[in-house]
């Protein structure tokens, strides 16, 4: 009995060893708990991070520039957020201890979403026509850039200020002959208001001359400096979550459902579906591997911004992305 009482002893012993050596690197998420998060919450699911020795939790965002200053402040050790942003954070806090690491969103979702039937299906359409804009819309906050490389004549394209919640309104009910958003939630939001999908056109900005790239995981430097190691296990568990993912999307949502139970799970499946085949498993990353980026198109990128932003100091590739965490040539894509 009693060295029964002593192997459980040790037993517990292990464990709680086990558990303490975990190192805590939470996770501050972009935006909601929705398909395109699935990856984060299989790799929690099949336990990927803590295999590695990490407790992670994922918390929600409230947008792509949310978790720019969590991370900053070391609030959390690791997030995801649009790069684009982050290079402006950066050149208006210089020194700010925070970097991406890992690229997931080779293509932003940034696009024109029209509808056919409108006559909007290229972007010499827009000419002459009406685009429903909110403000404060990231990928309205491209058109510049998106209109430099079209060459279209923006002086003949009516733009008309439009809220969030009115913007797929406005185009189903044909107020607006196309709308700027991001791919697929304008696109979902549109189809779910009625308009056939065939009728949807989908004006990727990225398949029309911006280099911009999308959202990063993006680390704290001081964090990455103390765990490197911690910090590599991490965007591998990450890689992983994603190669399950493309494999089996139905499944991977349903890895959100336990943090999310009031998810449209067939909704958050088509927006998933449509991230992957859109955003990240794009031909580039097929061909390169997954994380890592093109030194020439991220300068090119860096050169488009000006077109929307004036830099305060001259902008500097290597203080906004490193591939130092990632193994050479990024993850497969499998």
């Amino acid at each position: 009995m009693m060295h029964r009482t002593i192997s459980a002893a040790i037993g517990l012993s292990a464990l709680a060893a086990a558990a303490q050596a975990q190192t805590s690197m939470p996770f501050a998420l972009d935006w909601r708990f929705e398909g395109p998060s699935a990856p984060y919450f299989v790799a929690i699911e099949q336990g990927y991070f803590a295999d590695a020795g990490l407790q992670v939790e994922v918390t929600a965002g409230q947008g792509s520039l949310d978790a720019i200053p969590k991370v900053a402040t070391g609030a959390f050790p690791v997030g995801f957020a649009d790069i684009n942003s982050l290079i402006k954070f950066l050149d208006q806090n210089p020194g700010a201890p925070v970097i991406g690491a890992m690229m997931l969103y080779d293509k932003p979702p940034f696009a024109i979403v029209g509808r056919r039937s409108l006559g909007v299906e290229a972007p010499s359409d827009l000419e002459g026509r009406t685009l429903g804009a909110p403000p404060p819309d990231g990928a309205f906050a491209q058109w510049p850039i998106f209109v430099a490389e079209t060459g279209i004549d923006a002086a003949s394209v009516t733009i008309e200020p439009v809220g969030f919640p009115t913007r797929e309104p406005s185009l189903a009910e044909g107020t607006v002959d196309a709308v700027t958003g991001f791919s697929f939630t304008s696109f979902l939001n549109t189809s779910r208001l009625g308009v056939p999908e065939e009728d949807i056109s989908v004006i990727l900005m990225a398949d029309h001359g911006v280099d911009l790239y999308g959202n990063v995981i993006i680390v704290n430097t001081d964090f990455a400096a103390a765990n490197p190691d911690e910090v590599a296990a991490f965007l591998e568990a990450v890689a992983k979550g994603v190669n399950d993912t493309i494999a089996d999307p139905a499944a991977a949502v349903e890895a959100i459902v336990p943090f999310n139970p009031a998810m449209d799970v067939e909704l958050e499946l088509r927006r998933l579906e449509l991230a992957l085949r859109d955003n990240i498993v794009t031909d580039w990353v097929r061909e390169n591997g997954m994380g890592i980026i093109d030194a020439e198109r991220f300068a090119n990128s860096i050169e488009q911004i000006r077109l929307t932003y004036e830099y305060q100091t001259e902008p500097d590739a290597s203080l906004y992305f490193t591939d130092a965490f990632l193994p050479e040539g990024g993850f497969p894509v499998e």
